[in-house]
């Protein structure tokens, strides 16, 4: 991919790093070439970026022709909001008072060179900011009441930077444009790059070894180079052009700012921010699917004032109660009487105003529907736990039931239907659809984000074009931003 720093004008830029073109503002603006080019990043270091300023729309031009540019106009947007600014680094608020406890006076600036600061005291923090704040140089305020807070962020122009720096910055910037993503050669580079997000001490991975293996054979199929890429590397995350989530998603959780900032930066990826937040939340799911008009067991969302009338709703025991954010069977319970359900309702709502109670459906099994752009794309039995009602037993360290998986047209028409409509109302990505089949009813029970793809389970029938469906459409979400031609 053709990198280029654009500033406005090249004697500005004193760092000569092999592989990256220098060109002033006004040719990146003006002259075509640039307009017509193809599979382009972009570092706008322009002296300033103020809106409608030659800064602002070399961002936004650049956003325009389909090439990756760094800041974007998003984050130019949101170094402007002070309350943007303190809002997205609570985070970093133990590492702030931490770092910047010897300090004398009342105020402090931290000058960021792609990620890194003169000081190793301050470099993990660069790292950090620059990990929320994609700006190749910028300025972080800091002022002190009582505790240290960060008034604000501002990114610099290379003119900006002090000669005392310039080494410095001559040796961040050869780091930062001169390192390989991959871990092994490859004979020929692909036009695009996908990242795969991995945590190796995930217990409920989505994806075993083999089929994260599979996968990046399949992105290699594709037209992709792949990495596998972890927590740490967020900050890198703008560099790639498809971003695909292996590992349990949650709100609040890494994992979602992963996928909302490949969002704000136009980064295709599964599983995007929006369906994270649907499907981690089960009063969303409730209220969703009962307005779809599916079929789902008998529910009730319950909160401190209707309590009471929890048993009385559904007649009889056992019940199943959910925390909101419940995942991975974690969360769920099922109480035998009134007894239990005042001892699990006094805990769950003592973490969350609201509360899902359904009834119990007793089946040997799940089913467990993998739909990618509203097509069923594999069938599972998902049987249960050995001695359990649910498909992991959490007592006994997550112990699971075993998985039949059959050719999605022998599997029950009424199922397959109402697990595609269900994901429908979520997304267009990729979703596993959980439901039960009892006396010749179908019931959804919920809608999941991040589905399993394990080697040697769901891709039992379909084999490797299970891989090449999912991939492909990361793809084709790639292909509609850079406005090229499909493969």
């Amino acid at each position: 991919m053709k990198k280029l720093v654009v500033v406005n004008y090249p004697s500005d830029w004193h760092a000569h790093v092999s592989g990256v073109d220098v060109v002033s503002v006004r040719s990146y603006l003006t002259d075509p070439s640039y307009h017509d080019m193809r599979n382009v990043r972009v570092f706008n270091l322009s002296r300033n970026y103020w809106y409608q300023s030659s800064g602002y729309y070399v961002s936004l031009l650049a956003e325009a022709r389909g090439h990756k540019v760094i800041p974007s106009v998003t984050t130019i947007q949101d170094l402007k909001s002070a309350s943007i600014v303190r809002t997205m680094s609570e985070d970093l608020d133990t590492m702030i008072q931490h770092k910047l406890s010897r300090l004398k006076s009342n105020k402090f600036e931290l000058s960021i060179y792609f990620g890194k600061n003169l000081s190793p005291r301050y470099d993990e923090l660069s790292h950090k900011l620059y990990g929320l704040f994609q700006a190749p140089l910028m300025r972080a305020h800091f002022i002190f009441q009582r505790k240290w807070i960060l008034q604000s962020i501002t990114p610099i122009s290379a003119k900006d930077i002090p000669e005392s720096h310039l080494l410095f910055v001559q040796k961040a910037a050869g780091a930062y444009f001169g390192r390989r993503h991959y871990e092994r050669p490859r004979a020929k580079k692909s036009p695009y790059d996908l990242a795969i997000l991995v945590n190796d001490d995930d217990p409920t991975a989505p994806s075993n070894k083999p089929a994260l293996q599979r996968f990046a054979t399949a992105g290699e199929r594709a037209g992709f180079d792949v990495d596998f890429i972890t927590k740490a590397d967020y900050d890198r995350l703008p560099e790639y052009d498809a971003l695909f989530i292996r590992e349990t998603t949650a709100v609040g959780h890494h994992t979602y700012r992963f996928a909302r900032t490949a969002w704000k930066e136009e980064i295709p990826c599964l599983d995007d921010h929006l369906s994270i937040m649907r499907c981690a939340n089960k009063v969303y799911l409730a209220e969703t699917l009962e307005r779809g008009h599916l079929p789902i067991p008998k529910t009730l969302i319950v909160h401190k004032e209707n309590r009471d009338a929890v048993a009385g709703c559904f007649g009889r025991f056992p019940i199943v109660l959910k925390q909101p954010d419940s995942s991975s069977s974690k969360g769920v319970k099922k109480v035998a009487d009134e007894i239990e359900l005042k001892i699990e309702l006094d805990r769950l709502l003592s973490d969350s105003d609201l509360v899902i109670a359904q009834e119990f459906i007793p089946t040997p099994f799940d089913w467990r529907i993998g739909v990618l752009e509203g097509r069923a794309l594999y069938a599972c039995k998902y049987f249960m736990a050995p001695g359990h009602w649910q498909v992991l037993n959490w007592k006994k360290s997550g112990q699971a039931g075993t998985v039949e998986t059959i050719a999605v047209e022998e599997a029950p028409k009424a199922v397959v239907e109402a697990a595609v409509k269900a994901a429908s109302l979520i997304g267009s990505g990729f979703y596993g659809v959980d439901l039960k089949e009892q006396n010749g009813r179908v019931y959804v029970i919920e809608v999941n984000d991040n589905p399993n793809v394990d080697a040697g389970v769901e891709d039992r029938v379909i084999g490797t074009q299970l891989y090449d469906d999912i991939i492909g459409y990361l793809r084709r979400g790639v292909d509609a931003v850079y406005k090229t031609a499909p493969l």
